[in-house]
């Protein structure tokens, strides 16, 4: 399969920008791996598994006797993730530095699952046949994926600064991701591997007033993306992200508004 680069990078803010995203997903993604019935004693592989947030919950579910392998290209974040599973004493946990088209296990997985990666990925056809493929039969292939963004959902929701924000995020990724609109093509593009139909839940995180949660994630993408932006000629000149997520928080506060995040798509089919 081609391979693409991971487009928002690897430097430590980025990764710093990951593990603070990973908190806002957890309970989507926990929902899903409990859908899926992972359980004691399973094995389980994390494809583009970045600081191992994703690996670390499945460890959770696995427990001691199971084993999740987690795979990412990028040297750096592995080291990060290698740290926080010795740190949280997660002996069950491990990381390799592959590529799933790389990835030559002998035994395969009862699970496969994947958190933001579809949409990174040149081929998602070939990707998805590539992961059925280390799913033993009867396993489960999972997958985490970004919908649409909030406004979607809900056009009136947010500040307009928040609205500047997600217009300018909307742009950068649907410039720079050649299927950015894959979490809502899974139902296509399954097929189109054919796969399954898959099984399918869609949530949207919401918060608002004094919780900033998910406006200062929006503020981190946008400081990780905006030297591509400015580069892009999307944006004309630099901005001060600090004063913008202070300006942003304020305008939530006082207006009492909700924030919608982007819709979270969960989809999974048993191989």
């Amino acid at each position: 399969m081609p391979q693409t680069e991971y487009i928002l990078g690897h430097s430590e803010r980025e990764i710093q920008r990951l593990i603070h995203q990973a908190a806002i997903l957890r309970p989507t993604t926990e929902r899903l791996l409990r859908e899926i019935g992972l359980r004691p004693g399973m094995r389980v592989l994390d494809l583009g598994c970045g600081a191992g947030d994703v690996s670390m919950l499945a460890a959770e579910l696995v427990g001691p006797s199971g084993v999740v392998m987690g795979i990412d290209r990028n040297p750096e974040v592995l080291s990060v993730a290698r740290e926080r599973c010795r740190e949280a004493k997660l002996k069950q946990v491990e990381f390799k530095e592959t590529s799933l088209e790389l990835l030559s296990e002998v035994i395969p997985f009862d699970a496969v699952v994947g958190r933001y990666v579809l949409l990174h990925q040149a081929d998602p056809i070939g990707f998805l046949r590539a992961a059925a493929a280390q799913v033993r039969p009867g396993g489960i292939l999972a997958l985490h994926e970004i919908g649409y963004f909030g406004e979607v959902a809900a056009p009136d929701s947010g500040t307009p600064l928040l609205r500047q924000v997600r217009k300018w995020l909307l742009e950068f990724f649907q410039s720079g991701l050649p299927h950015f609109d894959v979490g809502q093509r899974l139902v296509e593009r399954f097929y189109m591997a054919q796969l399954p139909q898959p099984r399918m839940f869609c949530e949207l995180p919401v918060g608002g007033g004094s919780d900033s949660t998910l406006s200062d994630w929006m503020v981190e993408t946008l400081e990780t993306t905006l030297p591509q932006l400015i580069k892009a000629g999307v944006i004309t000149e630099e901005i001060d992200i600090e004063a913008l997520r202070a300006d942003i928080a304020d305008e939530v506060r006082e207006a009492r508004l909700q924030v919608v995040g982007p819709a979270q798509m969960c989809a999974w089919i048993t191989v």
